[in-house]
C-alpha cells in the first residue's frame, strides 16, 4: 500500500485498481509510478546522454539510459531475493537519474559553476524537479504525480538529508513530509547500492572496450584479481570480448551475493514489523559487508584515476563543458535566441525577468537536453556556415 499521491486522480491513478485512461487495470501503485517514469519525456532522453563516453564515442558504450536499465534490473532482482517490493525498488531506479544533464557530470559541473550566483545547481533536486513540474503531459497535474514511496526513495536514496534543503526538495517536502531526517525505505536504499553495483561493474566493460587500460592493469584489484584467476582456470585464454562479458558478470554476482547476505543479516538483527522500523533504524539497514565495501572503494579509486580522468575522457569532458557553459552564457544575454516556447514561462518573458528567475529557467532547458542536441545548438548558434534546422 502506498501512503498516496500529491493529486488525487480519483479513477485515473488515485483508484490503483481502475487504470489510467486507456491502460491497464489492476496495477499496483508502484507498478503505475514505473510505467509513467518508463513514458516519459525525460526517460527517452536518457537515451542519448552520457554516461562517461559521449553517445557518438560508440554505439556499445553505455548512456544513461541503459545504465537506468541495468540498474533497475539489479534493484528489482536482489528486492525480491529479500522479500522487499520489488515494484518500487524498480521505480526508484529509473528515475534516479532523471535529472542529469547532458555529457555527465562534466556538463553537471558546467552548470554549476554558470549556477553559483543563482542558486546554484544539483541532479538531484533537477530530478524532483523533472518529477513534479518539468515533464508536462497529464491534463490535470504538472510532473509525474508519483507516489510518496516512489519520491521519498529518489530524494533520500543516498540517505537522510541533513544539511540546507535544495528549494525543489523543500516545496516538496512542505507538500507530502518526506521525514528528510531519517533514512529512505529498504527498497530506496537497495536501489542506491544497485546502482553502485551497475556503474562499478560495467564501466570496465567499456574502459576495457575503449581501450583505456588492459586486463593487466587490473590483476592486482581485489575481487578482480579472484574472478580473472578462476575464469583463466575454467577456461583457459579467452577471446578480450568473453573475458571481459564473463568479468563483468561475475563482479556483479559476487557484489549482489555479499549485499544480499550482508543486508538479510541486519534486517534479521533489526527484527523490523515494518518499513518505518527500517527507516528509523539509525542506519543503512541495506549495505554491502564491510571488508567487501573497502574492496568497492578500492575499485572505485581505480576507475577514478585510470578511467574517469584518463586523458581520453578529460578531452571529451573539457568539450562538454565549453558546451554547456557557452550556451548558458548566450541564453542569458540573448534570450531571443532560445526556442520560442522556452522564451516566456507563466505567461512572463525571460527577457524581463531577474537574473536569477531566468538563469533557473535556462539551466532546466539545458539540462533536458541529449548530448547530441547540446552539440547541434552549439553548431547552430556558433560555428560559421548555414543556419542548422
Amino acid at each position: 500500500m502506498s501512503r498516496g499521491r500529491l493529486y488525487d486522480e480519483g479513477g485515473y491513478g488515485g483508484d490503483e485498481h481502475a487504470g489510467d485512461h486507456g491502460g491497464l487495470a489492476g496495477r499496483t501503485p508502484f507498478q503505475r509510478d514505473r510505467d509513467r517514469i518508463l513514458h516519459s519525456g525525460a526517460f527517452r532522453r536518457l537515451k542519448h546522454k552520457t554516461q562517461v563516453f559521449v553517445y557518438h564515442e560508440g554505439d556499445y558504450f553505455r548512456t544513461r539510459m541503459t545504465h537506468s536499465i541495468e540498474v533497475a534490473q539489479i534493484a528489482r532482482s536482489m528486492a525480491r531475493a529479500l522479500r522487499l517490493n520489488d515494484d518500487l525498488a524498480e521505480a526508484v531506479a529509473l528515475a534516479h537519474d532523471l535529472g542529469h544533464t547532458p555529457f555527465g557530470h562534466a556538463g553537471e559541473d558546467a552548470l554549476q559553476a554558470a549556477m553559483r550566483n543563482h542558486g546554484g545547481f544539483d541532479h538531484n533536486e533537477q530530478t524532483v524537479r523533472v518529477l513534479t513540474g518539468l515533464e508536462q503531459r497529464y491534463a490535470s497535474f504538472d510532473g509525474l504525480n508519483l507516489t510518496w514511496e516512489t519520491l521519498e526513495g529518489v530524494v533520500k536514496h543516498n540517505g537522510p538529508i541533513t544539511s540546507a534543503l535544495r528549494p525543489a526538495i523543500a516545496l516538496l517536502d512542505q507538500a507530502l513530509d518526506l521525514h528528510l531526517d531519517i533514512y529512505a525505505s529498504a527498497e530506496a536504499q537497495l536501489a542506491n547500492l544497485a546502482d553502485d553495483i551497475a556503474y562499478l561493474s560495467h564501466d570496465f566493460d567499456d574502459a576495457l572496450r575503449a581501450g583505456l587500460f588492459g586486463f593487466d592493469a587490473i590483476t592486482g584489484l581485489p575481487q578482480v584479481s579472484a574472478i580473472l584467476a578462476d575464469i583463466a582456470a575454467a577456461h583457459g585464454d579467452l577471446a578480450p570480448g568473453r573475458l571481459t562479458h564473463e568479468l563483468v558478470r561475475r563482479l556483479i554476482s559476487v557484489f549482489v551475493n555479499d549485499l544480499l547476505a550482508q543486508s538479510s543479516a541486519n534486517l534479521e538483527a533489526l527484527g523490523a514489523a515494518s518499513a518505518d522500523d527500517i527507516r528509523r533504524a539509525g542506519q543503512a539497514i541495506i549495505a554491502f559487508s564491510p571488508g567487501m565495501a573497502a574492496d568497492l572503494e578500492t575499485i572505485r579509486d581505480f576507475l577514478f584515476t585510470n578511467m574517469w580522468r584518463h586523458y581520453k575522457v578529460n578531452r571529451m569532458t573539457s568539450k562538454a563543458r565549453r558546451v554547456v557553459t557557452e550556451l548558458f552564457e548566450l541564453f542569458m544575454s540573448e534570450t531571443n535566441t532560445l526556442p520560442t516556447e522556452w522564451q516566456t514561462h507563466d505567461g512572463l518573458a525571460l527577457a524581463g525577468m531577474d537574473d536569477t528567475a531566468r538563469a533557473r529557467i535556462i539551466a532546466d532547458y539545458i539540462a533536458s537536453m541529449t548530448d547530441r542536441y547540446a552539440m547541434l545548438e552549439y553548431q547552430r548558434l556558433f560555428e560559421p556556415g548555414p543556419i542548422l534546422r
